[in-house]
């Protein structure tokens, strides 16, 4: 088995976790928005100093690659990145809609066999950043930036039960009205849930290039201005 410290900021929440031998054996979140700039440098001196003074060495680093926060997956990859780099260990990326799936299971092991499972990350407007697994996490539907309407996953509800979830999923309660549409609340993408998907990549050898490998932001990023000076 591993220890791995993994990383999470691809939402407003800011998270840190260790896993060794299949637990999370150490976790820290901040609630309070888009202030990862602050937070995981911090985050991340507690998390390593809880391993140093433990004797727990670091066997790799996981971070979410996304989609999701332009600004939250730069500030994680590169914290990561620069963890990799110093103590030469492996940089593990790990999906963002994936990760957000596994609490799901966790929590729901009465999904029926042949559910699929819809992680949504709002992207503005009605428009999100979704994917679609099955129970076993098998990609159904790549990863999309779908603007929502009624018949934007029709082709699925008609075939299977379709639970979703995440902070794009409230919005589109009103529009997806198939009868075999669920919705689940409160699912985080949070680092605590990261593990599984994590040792799962580094025993099979799924590591990243630490001087080469970037987020997954889906679409470019746009600046806009502060709403103080339109």
């Amino acid at each position: 088995m591993s220890c791995i410290l993994n990383i999470e900021t691809s939402t407003e929440i800011c998270s840190v976790a260790i896993s060794e031998d299949g637990k999370c054996i150490y976790s820290e979140e901040n609630r309070e928005g888009p202030s990862h700039n602050e937070s995981l440098g911090r985050y991340v001196d507690e998390a390593m100093s809880f391993a140093d003074s433990h004797a727990i060495p670091l066997d790799a680093v996981a971070v979410s690659m996304g989609p999701g926060s332009y600004t939250g997956l730069r500030i994680g990859v590169s914290m990561a990145k620069g963890i990799c780099y110093a103590i030469n260990i492996p940089l593990i990326a790990v999906p963002t809609l994936e990760l957000m799936a596994v609490p799901v299971l966790l929590r729901h092991d009465d999904l029926p066999e042949d559910a699929l499972l819809c992680p949504m990350l709002d992207a503005r407007r009605m428009e999100v950043y979704s994917a679609l697994y099955d129970r076993s996490l098998r990609v159904v539907r790549e990863i999309k930036a779908d603007v929502v309407d009624a018949n934007t996953y029709k082709d699925f509800l008609d075939l299977h039960p379709v639970y979703f979830f995440g902070n794009g999923s409230g919005k589109c309660k009103d529009v997806i009205n198939h009868q075999n549409a669920h919705f689940i609340e409160n699912i985080e993408p949070l680092a605590k849930y990261m593990f599984p998907l994590a040792e799962k990549r580094l025993m099979n050898g799924q590591t990243e290039d630490v001087a080469y490998f970037v987020p997954f932001y889906l679409k470019d990023f746009v600046a806009l201005k502060p709403k103080k000076l339109l």
